[in-house]
């Protein structure tokens, strides 16, 4: 029985790894040696070592960081936990000539109700590499921006450019709302910053091998270039299609007048429907979506739409509790200089408010607690107090002075 001398892991004749360093022969096994550079991973390497968690599994690590969506949550941890799968008996599946094509899911929810969070800690959960791209920025060939390809360049750089781990990623397109086209009528001219990246985003999404840019940049001739084949990625679509509500609402008043039943077999009665933001955030359809501007094609390479909602003052507050989250950050700051943070319950209660009102959700909570704690944090260390109590007063005084300096402004 050998031992590697990186890991010290114990291992058998075949599995060491012989290797020549300056004092002599030594054997490394073949995870240190593959991280060595040593040797090359192979598919079957990683396929083996792919580690697939159940959907409850998966739903529960969901859980410890992200508040609500409860169905976005578990319709994420169904996809990805059947596209490991697929991925893992891949080679079975083609022995037996099946063939299961794999489910993008586009995320629809306004700013700050979570969507890169969640395909983000989702790709941590499962250890695969993961990489955020915004559809802003890209463009179809041939105009100044970047080429879609971008996209997987960033994939590979997470991985340090192991592409057959790269093969087996999350992408995560971000604002995929601002490439809608500008109007629901086919245009002569193809719109380049919406339908024109749509049409480009097709067959990368779909599965096919791409050449990217070895230096991420665009392409141009007598360039190197990576292959990589995007078949088994999984891409992630989010955005937050503003004004959507108004769509949905006249086709559901449109079904109602019909007597249709919409939803989950729950039929509208006029007189007790209530079109709120939520409700009609939750009906978001396909139809809806083609209406906004994205192109059918499009939306038939992403099958699973989730619909997130905005989320409640309730929820905010739970978001700011969070072990890690921006409230257990600034206690830990102040911890290491020896003194106290204390936040009074019903100041979290008014940021969350505060952050409802100004419409910037979850993502907008840092910025209001950064800007609250402005003053303490800049002072605080050349003070000789030892406790610092975040009162409803406080909030108040913050309020006011910000208000005042808007005005100003």
């Amino acid at each position: 029985m050998k031992e590697c001398v990186l890991c010290g892991q114990k291992m058998k004749g075949k599995e060491a790894i012989q290797v020549q360093t300056p004092t002599g022969t030594a054997y490394i096994c073949k995870k240190c040696a593959i991280a060595q550079g040593i040797i090359e991973e192979t598919d079957e390497d990683i396929l083996t070592n792919l580690k697939i968690k159940t959907p409850r599994e998966i739903y529960n690590e969901l859980c410890k960081s992200v508040v609500g969506q409860e169905h976005a949550k578990k319709t994420l941890s169904i996809e990805v936990y059947k596209h490991l799968l697929r991925i893992k008996n891949k080679n079975i599946l083609e022995k037996q000539k099946k063939k299961i094509g794999k489910n993008n899911i586009l995320l629809t929810g306004l700013s700050g109700t979570g969507k890169t969070h969640l395909a983000k800690t989702l790709a941590e959960i499962v250890d695969v590499p993961f990489a955020i791209g915004d559809a802003t920025t890209l463009t179809q060939a041939g105009y100044v921006g970047e080429d879609v390809e971008s996209l997987v360049f960033n994939l590979l750089r997470s991985c340090d450019f192991n592409v057959r781990r790269a093969e087996k990623g999350i992408i995560f397109i971000d604002e995929i709302d601002k490439i809608a086209r500008k109007g629901e009528n086919m245009s002569i001219t193809r719109d380049v910053s919406g339908e024109g990246v749509q049409q480009a985003l097709l067959k990368i999404v779909e599965g096919q091998v791409v050449r990217v840019p070895a230096d991420g940049g665009r392409k141009h001739p007598m360039q190197k270039m990576i292959e990589v084949d995007t078949s088994d990625i999984l891409f992630i679509a989010g955005g937050a299609f503003s004004g959507i509500e108004e769509i949905v609402k006249e086709r559901l008043k449109k079904e109602l007048n019909l007597g249709v039943s919409i939803g989950f077999g729950a039929s509208l009665q006029s007189s007790k429907t209530k079109f709120d933001d939520g409700y009609l955030r939750r009906n978001i359809t396909v139809d809806d979506l083609k209406k906004y501007g994205m192109i059918p094609e499009f939306l038939g390479r992403f099958p699973v739409i989730s619909n997130l909602e905005p989320l409640s003052v309730e929820q905010l507050v739970s978001i700011l509790k969070l072990k890690n989250g921006i409230i257990d950050e600034c206690k830990t700051y102040f911890e290491m200089q020896n003194k106290e943070l204390i936040f009074d319950d019903s100041v979290l209660k008014k940021v969350a408010t505060l952050a409802i009102e100004k419409k910037v959700g979850a993502r907008g909570l840092r910025s209001i607690i950064e800007e609250l704690l402005f003053d303490i944090m800049f002072e605080s260390p050349s003070e000789n107090i030892e406790q610092y109590i975040i009162t409803e007063d406080f909030f108040t005084k913050y309020l006011n002075e910000k208000q005042l300096m808007q005005e100003i402004a």
